[in-house]
């Protein structure tokens, strides 16, 4: 059963394709070829897919919640509203967004970046969506499979640490070796993360945090792992 775990890079896409522990690092461009990846029962990415109109989500507020403590909670930034996928800069975005939630919230510079690649898979995922495509965070999954991990990403220790976590359940060293050329490592680690949840969406044993609404274009408003 082969799944495959993504994560965004530079206006691209970096996956991890899983088959037992067999792990493949790919280069991927865009979102099309993502899902054109042949064979794969499930798709985990790290990006917002069902976007609230008015106000925050339920499941960001839980994944946060469920981080506190364990050094990583200010890896879940706020998703925008829908509006925001409509904007033509920054500026506009903030207006969008203040717009459809009566003033309270505008998105932070860093959410703005993420934008086009959410909007790129809004656009992807079709009506009904592909519901093989999973929104993902590879920061519960690393504590998942280690609480121990504590270390922010990036760091010596905090690289360390998410290398003997997917250790227990892939061969994630045979993969960094293979690894398509410049694919950070931040970036590879997150989408074997990934990969570990799609398996476990595939086998039917993942969490999943959210309060079981959709969105206007009836995608899940959910975190899984």
């Amino acid at each position: 059963m082969a799944v495959l775990g993504v994560d965004g890079w530079r206006g691209a896409w970096v996956g991890a394709l899983l088959d037992g522990r067999s792990v493949h690092l790919l280069a991927l461009a865009d979102v099309t070829t993502v899902l054109a990846v042949p064979g794969v029962d499930a798709v985990a990415i790290d990006m917002p897919i069902g976007l609230s109109e008015d106000g925050v989500r339920a499941c960001d507020v839980a994944a946060r919640d469920r981080l506190k403590g364990a050094g990583a909670a200010g890896a879940v930034f706020p998703s925008p509203v829908r509006a925001v996928l409509g904007a033509r800069d920054y500026a506009h975005a903030r207006e969008l967004s203040r717009g459809a939630t009566a003033g309270r919230r505008a998105p932070s510079a860093q959410t703005y970046q993420l934008i086009a690649a959410i909007r790129e898979l809004d656009d992807a995922l079709g009506e009904p969506p592909d519901e093989r495509v999973v929104e993902v965070h590879p920061e519960l999954a690393f504590r998942a499979l280690d609480p121990t991990v504590r270390d922010a990403k990036g760091t010596a220790r905090g690289t360390l640490q998410r290398l003997r976590a997917l250790r227990t359940v892939m061969d994630v060293e045979a993969a960094l070796s293979d690894a398509p050329p410049r694919v950070p490592v931040t970036d590879a680690l997150d989408a074997c993360a990934a990969a570990w949840s799609a398996q476990r969406l595939a086998a039917g044993t993942a969490q999943c945090v959210g309060d079981g609404t959709r969105d206007s274009r009836g995608r899940p408003m959910r975190i899984c792992w």
